[in-house]
């Protein structure tokens, strides 16, 4: 089996991001619905992840403010998740990153999925924080840094 990889959504792929996300977040983590998509999706930089059969099954978002690149609604589909989807994501939203001009990344955390990120060369800053009812803690990562092979 190939590994995954991830390519920036266009407008045509909005419906699979929006369903993937609507699955992760609304239907299985209880997060409202009027929450779970906003303004900012508009202006955001998508980037997703297909399984073999063209499925979207991983999607994250990217906005940038000055230098810092903000990455979030990171989902990935249960049936595919330590696959590495979500690892393939993450790797893209950072090159969009450096090609945006941003000299580093932040994102807040799900508490479950911290280590995640700290393999990904992400480090908590501050305390752990409730958003949309779930743990969570920033984490912070310079690009150009983490694991080799990255960005």
């Amino acid at each position: 089996m190939p590994s995954p990889t991830a390519s920036v959504a266009g407008p045509a792929d909005w419906p699979e991001v929006a369903a993937l996300r609507t699955g992760v977040f609304v239907a299985e983590q209880g997060v409202p619905p009027e929450i779970e998509q906003d303004a900012a999706d508009a202006t955001a930089v998508h980037v997703l992840s297909r399984d073999g059969s063209g499925r979207v099954v991983a999607t994250g978002r990217l906005l940038l403010e000055e230098t810092t690149a903000r990455i979030g609604r990171m989902a990935a589909a249960a049936e595919v998740r330590g696959r590495g989807h979500g690892a393939a994501v993450l790797a893209e939203l950072h090159r969009q990153a450096v090609a945006l001009g941003a000299t580093q990344v932040e994102l807040h955390a799900q508490l479950p999925a911290r280590r995640f990120y700290e393999r990904e060369g992400y480090a908590a800053v501050g305390d752990v924080y409730e958003e949309a009812g779930i743990a969570h803690v920033t984490m912070r990562r310079r690009l150009g840094e983490g694991p080799a092979g990255t960005v």
